[in-house]
């Protein structure tokens, strides 16, 4: 069973599944898409657990005025000429509201592959700074463990700046750091 869920509580929007008797709640942050191979790998994780295992998948929502800038800074490297593109408001508020809404297509796609057989899925895109929104979601979901879905960022897992290491200093929870199977 899915349930996409409205994290904000002035629209009303909560997680009424969350009774802590016999459920174990599971904070997943993902960065894209739930394959379903990755989802059968969470999944083994929890084969074993006799209490209703519901997962909690959060998907950040990206920063639109963020991706731009790096996005034509990375074109415009070659050209040290090239004038900086700048974006009006509304084009912003475009381009934010379109990636929001693949955000959100993407949670679907995942609530559907992860909630299926006797694990439920609920979740919601978020905003902000993804480790934060990890933090208060397992504290919020009175979650047993966190899960980072990733895919390889050799760098940042070098000097532990990379959102599992984050979380392991934030949460008081384990933190389990799986890499994606499929490429995005």
């Amino acid at each position: 069973m899915t349930e996409q869920l409205d994290p904000n509580p002035a629209t009303g929007g909560t997680d009424d599944i969350n009774d802590g008797i016999g459920t174990y709640e599971v904070v997943v942050l993902v960065e894209h898409e739930i394959s379903s191979a990755d989802a059968a790998q969470i999944q083994g994780l929890h084969s074993e657990i006799a209490d209703q295992v519901v997962y909690h998948v959060l998907i950040p929502a990206q920063d639109a005025a963020a991706r731009l800038e790096s996005t034509m800074g990375t074109l415009a490297a070659g050209d040290m000429f090239a004038a900086p593109l700048v974006l009006d408001d509304d084009e912003l508020d475009a381009v934010r509201a379109e990636f929001r809404q693949e955000a959100e297509r993407q949670l679907g796609e995942s609530l559907s592959v992860l909630g299926s057989g006797q694990y439920r899925a609920v979740g919601r895109v978020v905003e902000g700074p993804a480790i934060d929104a990890l933090a208060a979601a397992t504290r919020a979901d009175d979650a047993r463990e966190a899960i980072v879905l990733t895919s390889p960022h050799v760098v940042q897992e070098f000097f532990h700046v990379d959102w599992a290491s984050q979380a392991r200093r934030k949460l008081g929870v384990p933190v389990l750091h799986l890499i994606e199977h499929e490429l995005h």
